[in-house]
């Protein structure tokens, strides 16, 4: 895959899945012990170094453990990881949570919002092409310990009033024609602040309606668990614009 070995692949999926769990750096005796690869502590700190050279992994300050870089994540989304299917159960209660709003847009956009922030226990966002935007969860990112840095919470609850940041989004998702929009760290965010965040994003569009709902949270989120959830909920929101005129 890429520009990697097999090894490569197995470790940095293994550090990802570790850094993700805990949200400490990772180092090669965890690794060795925990994830059993079959080679010894130098030989995964020699492959941790090729893969920090090659862009998949970052030093953490203040420890000897490499963190997933936002390369290392995408690599991950991309090639590695498994979406976990949304149950019929989670579909339906997706669905019943919104549809008696379903009438009115503001509502609708309002309501799903809050849904979305307590299934995923991240903060979501709502940002429309008429310059609305509503978000729901701050208390749930106060529980993750990214967010305990005073800065970086009071810069990203700044950043969520900013409307037409927002708008921006959404018109360079327009033009990427994919499905869900990833962003990941300061890569994306274009600030250093933000390199703890990340974001995920899906697309509605009615006849005069357009729109992105997502979630802001930790770049260490479970993605295989919050991909699946945004695509269906987006295009639910997508059908019930659509069917409204709206």
């Amino acid at each position: 895959m890429e520009d990697l070995t097999q090894r490569q692949v197995d470790i940095l999926r293994a550090i990802i899945k570790e850094y993700t769990e805990t949200g400490v750096a990772v180092g090669s005796d965890i690794l060795e012990k925990k994830y059993k690869p079959g080679v010894s502590p130098a030989t995964i700190r020699n492959e941790m170094v090729a893969l920090a050279k090659k862009g998949y992994l970052k030093k953490a300050h203040f420890s000897s453990g490499r963190v997933p870089s936002a390369q290392g994540f995408r690599f991950y989304i991309k090639h590695l990881m498994k979406q976990k299917d949304l149950s019929t159960t989670d579909e339906v209660s997706y669905k019943n949570s919104i549809w008696d709003e379903r009438a009115e847009t503001h509502r609708l956009l309002s309501q799903a919002t809050k849904v979305l922030s307590h299934k995923t226990g991240l903060l979501s966002l709502t940002v429309t092409n008429k310059g609305d935007a509503y978000y729901s969860g701050v208390a749930n990112l106060l529980t993750k310990p990214e967010f305990f840095d005073i800065n970086l919470s009071r810069n990203l609850f700044e950043r969520l009033d900013e409307v037409s940041y927002w708008e921006r989004v959404l018109d360079n998702f327009g033009k990427l024609e994919e499905e869900i929009l990833y962003m990941l760290g300061e890569e994306d965010f274009r600030d250093p602040q933000f390199e703890a965040c990340a974001s995920v994003f899906g697309e509605f569009e009615g006849p005069l309606l357009k729109g992105i709902i997502g979630v802001v949270g930790p770049k260490r989120m479970y993605y295989d668990e919050i991909i699946p959830q945004i695509k269906y909920f987006s295009h639910l929101i997508e059908e019930i614009v659509r069917s409204q005129g709206a």
